[in-house]
């Protein structure tokens, strides 16, 4: 966005954009490795109690002979893109062109595959650092159609999923996802409008809406992820890809009757699954 070899000044150009001179200088600060192994503890605690918030989270890692301030677990919260999750009021507006879509599945029967498709992103720690895990799951037979990694949360990453998942499978009725602004970006959602797909989106604060995907995300960490050190992005990709074949192919879920997600997406089972 700024050129330094520009002839305008970078001063110039910063106001042209309207942003700060001193935001065109900045250099992001590594995370530290205690601050890493910091949030590889708030992940896992989130996982099994999503309605903890800050408070909670440091009274749980105390329990633990952890001494950790309050603000400090917030702000690693927010680098990690979780919150605490429970009801209340929708009191957040979208931004300019982000319009949030009623949630569409309550009472549905999901009686066949790519009826419905679900999108999440989840963190994935490494042992120096850390990325960001996108998914385009079916509703029904919980197989994962696409998948990629990114270092940032940038809507292009998620569209870029969205696409490989299109691209391969015959195209859903209604496609699920969070109020994430990713996903309430217009790119994403004109997107989705382009194939005539109908756009269902989560209340806010309501992880349940979307419990298939976050029971994705348990058994990826727990059988995956936190058994390995990831040293780089693309040892990650090839990890998680190895373990996801196996999660679609091989891995029998007990709530599709001991079969596989290839199983059921490929060969339709009978008998009705309930939203």
């Amino acid at each position: 966005m700024i050129d330094p070899e520009h002839d305008l000044p970078i001063k110039r150009q910063a106001e042209v954009l309207e942003i700060s001179r001193s935001t065109v200088y900045y250099q992001p600060r590594p995370v530290s490795q205690s601050d890493l192994w910091l949030m590889r503890q708030i992940d896992e605690l989130h996982l099994n109690y999503p309605f903890a918030g800050s408070r909670m989270l440091r009274d749980l890692l105390g329990q633990q002979g952890l001494a950790v301030g309050r603000r400090h677990i917030r702000s690693l919260m927010r680098r990690m893109a979780i919150e605490a999750i429970y009801r209340r009021p929708n009191t957040s507006k979208p931004g300019p062109g982000h319009r949030i879509y009623p949630y569409l599945l309550r009472g549905l029967a999901v009686t066949r595959p790519n009826q419905v498709w679900a999108m999440d992103i989840t963190y994935i720690p490494m042992a120096r650092g850390f990325v960001y895990l996108a998914a385009v799951v079916d509703w029904f037979s919980r197989r994962v159609l696409a998948w990629k990694l990114s270092i940032t949360m940038e809507a292009a990453f998620c569209i870029e999923t969205l696409e490989e998942a299109l691209s391969g499978n015959e195209k859903p009725e209604i496609f699920n996802t969070d109020q994430g602004s990713q996903f309430t970006s217009e790119a994403f959602t004109a997107r989705l409008k382009q194939e005539g797909i109908r756009i269902s989106m989560d209340g806010k604060g309501r992880w349940r809406d979307n419990v298939f995907v976050e029971r994705i995300w348990k058994s990826i960490k727990y059988e995956e992820v936190y058994l390995h050190a990831y040293a780089s992005v693309s040892e990650a990709r090839t990890s998680i890809g190895r373990y996801l074949d196996f999660y679609n192919s091989i891995r029998p879920h007990s709530s599709l009757k001991a079969l596989t997600p290839d199983q059921v997406y490929f060969n339709r089972l009978p008998e009705p699954m309930a939203a």
